[in-house]
């Protein structure tokens, strides 16, 4: 990404950083921004509203990371730029996203020395407290020097482009109006990213028909996405499994149902924390918290376990295998063959409709 912005110098009588406007040469450019820890500038859940907090988290090439550095000295992203809460240029202040109005307020500077300066309050970006952690909070400090103010952009970074996705956030809103936050749209996006294959493979009628019938089977484990944690804790204490030589170092009722597709059990946790680069099995209520790990857990359950089956959903989806093959996979026991129909037509009746929604056919094979 080319460099915007250059600190020429500070002045030590007014202790002010002096900030050249970028020549006309340099077009507003698109990418990432990288601090501490390798982690990326993110828009917290995903979010594009007034208000929006800043924060760094895991890169995962989706838009929520995707910035972009105007040359009216504004930093963006998701149609709206990057201010200081309340115009404050107090230690400490947070950074928000906002409608761009122009203000000094959403001006920043790029150096010379990998600072963004805040042209307001004359003070660097930082990551606060110096922490690396995945939802660290961005704020401004009176610039030292330090490791955490320090930023890298990286230019033309590839980004996971909802409009590529086979359902778009207006469809997705549409059919789970009361969903809570953390089940995001751009959750899921950067969920699905994380298996490439997921929802990309075949032709549309193929991708549209893969995503519909994840959802349906999301929809139908947490009440339309209104459930984060199993509902029944009595059940909680029942998914250690003391067998396995890692045991249950978070307690043993803490391995209950959590996110898109409930996981469960301790073995899980730490197999989809593998698969995901997190410490699930230390920290499972990641699952109930994080937009990316609530997907992300579920995601990793259809495109890798196969259930009682010899097929994992992702692979009956894009193999023809149709809808019902699904329900096998993820509670066959229990729904398939007859033992439970209510609960199979449910999930059949969720497909179908996600499907009208967006616009394919159903396939073949519905029921189990």
């Amino acid at each position: 990404m080319k460099k915007l912005l250059a600190i020429l110098m500070a002045s030590a009588a007014a202790g002010l950083l002096l900030v050249a406007a970028p020549s006309a040469a340099q077009a507003a450019t698109t990418g990432t921004i990288t601090g501490i820890g390798g982690k990326c500038l993110d828009m917290t859940d995903g979010q594009s509203s007034n208000g929006t907090l800043v924060q760094i988290y895991d890169c995962n090439s989706t838009i929520a990371q995707q910035l972009t550095i105007g040359d009216d000295q504004s930093l963006q992203a998701q149609g709206k730029c990057l201010q200081v809460v309340n115009s404050s240029t107090d230690n400490g202040a947070r950074v928000q996203l906002w409608d761009c109005n122009g203000s000094t307020n959403q001006k920043w500077g790029f150096s010379d020395f990998s600072d963004i300066v805040s042209i307001s309050a004359n003070k660097c970006l930082e990551t606060s407290g110096g922490a690396s952690d995945n939802r660290t909070p961005v704020d401004i400090w009176t610039c030292t020097g330090a490791t955490n103010q320090k930023w890298t952009v990286h230019p033309g970074t590839t980004t996971t482009n909802p409009t590529d996705f086979p359902i778009t956030e207006a469809q997705f809103n549409s059919l789970f109006p009361n969903r809570v936050a953390t089940y995001s749209y751009q959750g899921l996006v950067s969920g699905a990213a994380k298996y490439p294959a997921f929802a990309t493979t075949g032709d549309i009628t193929t991708k549209k028909r893969e995503i519909a019938a994840f959802l349906a089977n999301v929809q139908h484990e947490t009440g339309s996405l209104q459930y984060l944690r199993e509902l029944n804790t009595a059940n909680y204490p029942h998914y250690c499994d003391t067998s396995q030589p890692y045991g249950c170092p978070a307690g043993n009722d803490q391995y209950y149902g959590r996110g898109s597709l409930q996981l469960s059990w301790n073995y899980n946790y730490k197999a989809a924390g593998d698969s995901l680069g997190v410490d699930l099995l230390h920290n499972p209520d990641l699952v109930a918290t994080d937009p990316t790990l609530a997907w992300g857990t579920g995601l990793w359950y259809w495109n890798t376990q196969s259930g009682a089956t010899s097929v994992t959903p992702h692979n009956a989806m894009v193999n023809g295998n149709g809808f019902g093959a699904t329900i096998r996979a993820i509670n066959g026991g229990l729904e398939c063959n007859g033992s439970n129909p209510d609960q199979m037509n449910a999930r059949i009746t969720n497909y179908k409709h996600i499907a009208d929604v967006i616009g394919v056919s159903y396939g073949d094979n519905l029921s189990c």
